[in-house]
């Protein structure tokens, strides 16, 4: 990701936890898997461009969601890992299919180094 004094703060939570956080700022209710807070962007982001964000998993859903894909839990979270490390970089999934496809491409190309 061409950065390699990136520093980023990880907080694994439960799902209670993380529906507050899905409600609270981005207005969407229950929980979800992960969420990404940026810090690249916005008015003070050259202030500290080292600083990538922050990223929030819910070990609650990251455990169904491998069960329920007949994967490991490590394999999982490692996949919200990088999926939450893409959004602070600018990667997007939802704004439409060519963006998703390249966050996608690229959320594989990191697992496939993570794992060797």
């Amino acid at each position: 990701m061409d950065c390699p004094d990136g520093e980023l703060s990880l907080l694994v939570v439960d799902d209670p936890q993380i529906a507050k956080l899905n409600k609270k700022y981005l207005n969407r209710n229950g929980p979800t898997n992960v969420i990404a807070f940026p810090m690249r962007q916005g008015e003070f982001a050259n202030l500290t461009p080292q600083l990538l964000g922050d990223v929030v998993i819910s070990v609650e859903t990251a455990a169904r969601e491998a069960k329920k894909s007949g994967i490991s839990m490590q394999e999982r979270f490692t996949q919200l890992l990088v999926h939450g490390v893409l959004h602070l970089f600018g990667y997007d999934h939802e704004e439409n299919k060519q963006q998703a496809r390249k966050m996608e491409e690229k959320s594989n190309e990191l697992i496939k180094l993570i794992e060797t």
